[in-house]
């Protein structure tokens, strides 16, 4: 939103130097490896931003003076193109990075009572619009950004005079040399009070586009928010793409005046509901940006570190996996917050975990205090803390790629007609995975072909196009696995139930019962009712009590978590590759870097939601690694030192017991 001015162990094999290309040179851009903290902008406070970012290890510089989205500087950016140019020229010579914050869709005049023009008063037609007609025009109060007194407007994507104005303002902006345009939350004004269940904007232009598009008029001929009607999905579809569309538009327009210069696009919407209703989709999104920060709204436990509870850190590291799986190969930042006044609670502490668990994701971490961009709420622990990631940077943020995962398939579009089944199966496949200390890949419609995995969950994956059953089919008759759940093929991409599920005949089944088949080219389990689901509800009601004192022994999930893991064993003849015995309070992820195999585990036991930030050690992990030959294993704890542990060698694995886990920790072989 505008102008806010974990605990770990990753066990690892890998090299500690930099990926680079035949020059030389790091493979990857700078956004890979930013550790970012926030400034408000102004000529005369160039030279404090640069020597505060500098002191505190921050590489990075978000800056704020915001052209388009200040109705005086959209008309005149003058002063402002100054002190860009200043903070991107002075950033350089320190050799840092610097990139400059602007408004999505959202302008405001200060002091609007007072003024002859604003943005709504010259241009009323711009402006987004409720199906009853109603503006989006708001004053002082609706967000905490907004001051008494301020006029704050949200412009329809489709008012082209403004458009013209904006993409102007992009280029005049890249071409000072700053070294990223920064864009606040390109959104459908749905979220200020009222505004919520309004499927926005109903203004002429975007409903003239909607009608070129589709031949509906999305006044009369749609029933916004009935996800029975398809009039209302082609209004979902088109909300998404339109403001994919113009980021797209803002990125060849940054590229035109600086090719150098890098698209960073704020989404706050993680993978749910939220964003169907808002129109920004992460998903869609990485496609057309360089990277994207995903915004402190995203996560559990009110948003902040100290209020999480353990079963909110899983649902937070699932949304980050599965942003690092949309992405490709481009750098996930994450604008989060870890301490809000939550007075029980030391901020310290929320920082520490809330920077290892972005760690473990593989994700960019941005300090910043409260509800703003800017700040911290202790730099002393940004200090230390982004040192330590600088020294250690190659082992967070090199590429990490599967060795022998099991598959979980995000679907966009069930996620998008079908949100509430899908993300309870989804989230619950996913902290099944975590805890159980599994090997996981997310696999989405773009990495469906190339997935090589043994074996692949569908978590009630209702819509499925032809093409995707197609290549489920190849895959399946290449003798690997698929798991089936709930209604995964009801329907098709556009909603539309299919006379004969498409996957059900696949499998040879009629869908009516829970099936197991082994046989080569058909090996399958097909569970109607989704283990997925059926996990999250017993997580809801035993988890975090359990992981306050960290028994789990007798738990209903526990059992469950354990059946779970026999049957993709015994149905599937699935063996890990990699062996992780740790209790289902730690989280886990494998991979690959650099050639050399990983762990990546965070620990949550003990954590109390606004009343606990320290976790409760996790001790005894045992890690196996296939090895052929005798191999030095080392741990690298969160915050320390390299040490060499001892390993076992024998029947080709090398085994060994990692040192108690407090926050974070990678360990690796050589």
């Amino acid at each position: 939103m505008q102008r806010r001015t974990p605990a770990i162990l990753l066990i690892s094999c890998l090299a500690l130097t930099p990926a680079l290309a035949n020059d030389g040179t790091p493979s990857r851009n700078w956004t890979h490896l930013v550790r970012i903290g926030g400034h408000s902008l102004s000529l005369d406070r160039v030279d404090h931003i640069i020597e505060s970012a500098t002191d505190s290890h921050v590489f990075g510089i978000e800056t704020d003076n915001d052209i388009p989205g200040r109705y005086e500087s959209f008309l005149d950016p003058t002063e402002k193109l100054k002190a860009i140019r200043s903070v991107a020229e002075k950033a350089h010579a320190a050799g840092n990075k610097a990139f400059v914050y602007i408004a999505g869709l959202e302008c405001i005049t200060a002091s609007a009572e007072k003024q002859a023009h604003t943005l709504f008063k010259d241009h009323p037609d711009w402006v987004q619009r409720k199906i009853s007609g109603d503006p989006a025009v708001f004053g002082g109060g609706s967000a905490f950004w907004v001051k008494q007194g301020d006029e704050d407007v949200w412009i329809s994507p489709y008012a082209s005079e403004w458009r013209k104005i904006y993409m102007e303002r992009v280029r005049q902006i890249a071409a000072t040399g700053i070294d990223g345009v920064y864009v606040d939350i390109p959104y459908w004004m749905t979220h200020f009070s009222g505004w919520e269940e309004s499927w926005a904007s109903f203004d002429d232009h975007t409903v003239a586009a909607f009608k070129a598009k589709t031949g509906l008029n999305a006044t009369t001929d749609i029933k916004p928010g009935d996800f029975s009607d398809h009039g209302f999905l082609q209004w979902v579809d088109f909300r998404i793409a339109t403001l994919t569309d113009f980021m797209k538009e803002i990125d060849s327009n940054v590229k035109a005046a600086n090719p150098q210069c890098m698209t960073i696009a704020e989404i706050y919407p993680g993978i749910e509901m939220e964003v169907v209703r808002v129109g920004a989709d992460v998903y869609q999104m990485y496609e057309v940006v360089d990277a994207v920060a995903h915004e402190y709204e995203y996560g559990g436990g009110n948003h902040t570190a100290a209020s999480r509870a353990p079963i909110d850190w899983f649902h937070y590291l699932t949304g980050m996996y599965s942003f690092r799986a949309f992405a490709g190969s481009k750098a996930s930042w994450m604008l989060n917050y870890s301490w809000d006044g939550e007075q029980k609670v030391d901020r310290k502490e929320a920082m520490k975990n809330l920077f290892a668990a972005q760690l473990v994701a593989g994700s960019n971490s941005w300090d910043a205090a409260g509800h703003v961009m800017s700040g911290s709420n202790d730099m002393a622990t940004r200090k230390i803390v982004f040192q330590w990631i600088a020294s250690h940077e190659n082992t967070f943020y090199q590429p990490r790629s599967p060795i022998n995962p099991i598959g979980v398939y995000f679907s966009p579009q069930t996620r998008n007609y079908f949100a509430r089944d899908f993300m309870e199966s989804y989230r619950g496949i996913m902290t099944l995975l975590l805890q159980s200390h599994l090997e996981f890949q997310i696999v989405t419609p773009r990495t469906l072909q190339a997935f090589r995995g043994k074996a692949l969950i569908l978590p009630d994956v209702k819509c499925i196009s032809e093409n995707e059953v197609n290549l489920l089919r190849t895959y399946l008759g290449a003798g690997n696995g698929l798991i089936v759940t709930g209604q995964s093929g009801r329907y098709n991409e556009r909603q539309q139930l299919q006379a004969e599920n498409p996957v059900h005949k696949l499998l040879g089944i009629d869908g009516s019962a829970r099936k197991v088949s082994s046989e080569p080219g058909t090996r399958f389990i097909y569970d109607p009712q989704c283990p997925g689901k059926a996990y999250l509800k017993q997580l809801s009601e035993e988890f975090n009590r359990l992981a306050a004192g960290g028994d789990y022994t007798n738990s209903q999930f526990n059992r469950f978590r354990e059946s779970f893991s026999r049957q993709l064993a015994r149905g599937l003849d699935f063996t890990p590759q990699i062996e992780v015995t740790a209790s289902p309070f730690v989280s886990s992820q494998i991979a690959s870097v650099d050639g050399k195999m990983h762990v990546f585990l965070a620990n949550f036991k003990g954590l109390k939601s606004q009343e606990v930030a320290v976790q409760i050690l996790e001790k005894n992990v045992r890690i196996s690694f296939p090895a052929k030959a005798r191999v030095r294993v080392f741990a690298l704890p969160f915050l320390g030192q390299v040490e060499e542990l001892h390993g076992e060698w024998k029947n080709h694995k090398i085994t060994c017991v990692v040192p108690p886990i407090e926050k974070a920790m990678v360990v690796w072989c050589e």
